[in-house]
């Protein structure tokens, strides 16, 4: 098999991360085997590494340990270095989205069936608490109207026979049942006419004050209009479908899916950086404000939210964002790139364990950062590595 094809045979079952490194080693190799067909050391590292020339062998290999000897050539190619630790927070990038704060958005719903006879809103339109968006014509609030005539006038009547029954009583001409009974229909008359006007309150605030019988909606908070569901001249036929909505955008979400497997990495606190498809190159910085206490149960992904002060309404929901959380670190060994190599399926470093002598070691690797890598296990701190030119020494 040739060289060619014994790297593509390799490559071609390794991991994405080995797969990066099998690219860069494959083309090193091959450079470095080049440089030999055209006459030289090349040939003799790549074919026969213990190969030697008049000054002696490239390197020298005893057991698992390869030697680099004073004389070699190699040692102007070969660069150790010792690992470094790091603290630095991991970043944890994520999709996301904005999203109005659902404690400051309002589903308008109309209490009553009906006709919408004037909507005096738009979409979009910023409105304040108390403000009147619609008149609805409804049959139901002329009914409640209705009642309440009904009911004041049933009280009228009852007050009217309480007093005379009362004067009767009083002149010892008619039975204590009588003043009884009138007093009792009063008290029910009082009751019924109470649960009508405040039925019609209910329906429509504006029934003490107003003249019109027509059913008026007014807003219940201040906010945008962010949904609109019915036109001048609908109908209203479900009472239990919104109306419009309104949305206060003074304050918004952005909200992170973290997966599943991450969540544990996630915390109330947390540094965040927001990155907004509709503003490249800007950046939003919050902390994460909390962490949903359910996944999704679709996606099974957690909804995590950072909040975001919008008085300007540059953020609207529905915009992507891209989200970076700053995971802490423990303090972890960490290597150049450029000193990871592949030995079958498993990735390795050369480790110097006295000068200019090398044993290979496998390493498990952690999170990526640029032309770094964090190593979860395989190295102590103060090991020094090949950090350059590990290459020629892989076989």
């Amino acid at each position: 098999m040739g060289i060619h094809t014994a790297i593509s045979h390799k490559y071609s079952i390794l991991t994405p991360v080995q797969k990066r490194l099998g690219a860069a080693i494959g083309a090193t190799l091959l450079c470095a085997i080049g440089i030999g067909y055209l006459g030289g050391f090349g040939t003799a590292i790549a074919a026969n590494p213990n190969a030697t020339d008049a000054a002696g062998p490239a390197m020298v290999r005893q057991g698992d340990k390869l030697t680099i000897p004073a004389n070699s050539p190699l040692r102007a190619r070969v660069v150790v270095s010792p690992v470094s630790m790091s603290t630095s927070a991991h970043s944890l990038s994520l999709p996301g989205i904005v999203e109005a704060d659902p404690a400051r958005t309002v589903n308008i719903l109309p209490p009553l069936t009906g006709r919408l006879i004037e909507l005096m809103v738009k979409l979009g339109d910023e409105v304040k608490q108390g403000q009147l968006l619609a008149i609805v014509s409804s049959p139901d609030l002329d009914q409640a109207y209705s009642d309440v005539d009904k009911a004041r006038d049933a009280l009228d009547l009852a007050h009217k026979a309480l007093d005379r029954a009362r004067g009767v009583h009083d002149a010892g001409a008619n039975a204590v049942k009588d003043f009884e009974q009138a007093n009792s229909n009063y008290e029910q008359a009082l009751a019924e006419s109470k649960r009508a006007e405040a039925r019609l309150l209910t329906l429509d605030g504006n029934s003490r004050t107003s003249k019109s019988r027509a059913l008026s909606i007014n807003a219940p908070v201040s906010g945008a209009v962010t949904a609109l569901n019915y036109g001048t001249g609908s109908f209203i036929n479900d009472a239990t479908t919104t109306l419009m909505t309104i949305s206060n955008l003074d304050n918004v979400w952005v909200t992170a899916n973290v997966p599943e497997d991450l969540l544990g990495s996630v915390s109330k606190g947390q540094a965040a950086e927001v990155d907004l498809s509709a503003y490249p190159g800007q950046k939003l910085r919050g902390t994460v404000s909390f962490v949903s206490a359910v996944l999704e149960p679709d996606t099974h992904r957690n909804k995590t939210r950072i909040t975001f002060a919008n008085a300007d309404g540059k953020l609207k929901p529905n915009m992507y964002a891209n989200v970076s959380i700053a995971i802490p670190q423990a303090n972890q060994i960490v290597v150049p790139t450029s000193a990871l190599l592949m030995n079958n399926d498993s990735t390795t470093v050369f480790v110097e364990v006295t000068p200019w002598t090398f044993v290979r070691r496998a390493v498990e690797l952690g999170h990526e950062d640029d032309d770094s890598v964090r190593i979860l296990s395989g190295l102590a701190a103060g090991d020094r590595v090949v950090v350059r030119g590990g290459v020629l020494l892989n076989d």
